[in-house]
């Protein structure tokens, strides 16, 4: 299995209604020091209808400005779409939701 596909199956176990961090994926994912590369890998989502790449954020709770399937609303949408809650100032309250 390739990097990518580690990654993949990584966020494919991220639960229904919470999200995980870049870091979090990349040390889930085989090596915690690929946290740049799991958004490399997310960018070319092969699958995203099976892959949630719309669960993973950043360590701080933000999601992605240029996220790459449909726009930059379209992540917090998905994720409110499952219970994902946010703060005041646009992020994930990870403390509730985090993996």
């Amino acid at each position: 299995m390739n990097t990518f596909e580690k990654i993949y199956e990584a966020v494919k176990k991220i639960p229904y209604g919470k999200v995980a961090s870049y870091g979090q994926v990349a040390a889930l994912a085989g090596n915690p020091r690929w946290a740049r590369v799991v958004g490399y890998a997310l960018h070319v989502n092969p699958d995203p209808e099976n892959i949630p790449c719309y669960r993973v954020v950043t360590k701080d709770g933000r999601v992605s400005p240029a996220f790459a399937f449909g726009g930059s609303n379209r992540q917090r949408e998905l994720l409110e779409a499952e219970g994902v809650r946010f703060d005041g100032s646009g992020r994930v309250l990870m403390e509730q939701f985090r993996v």
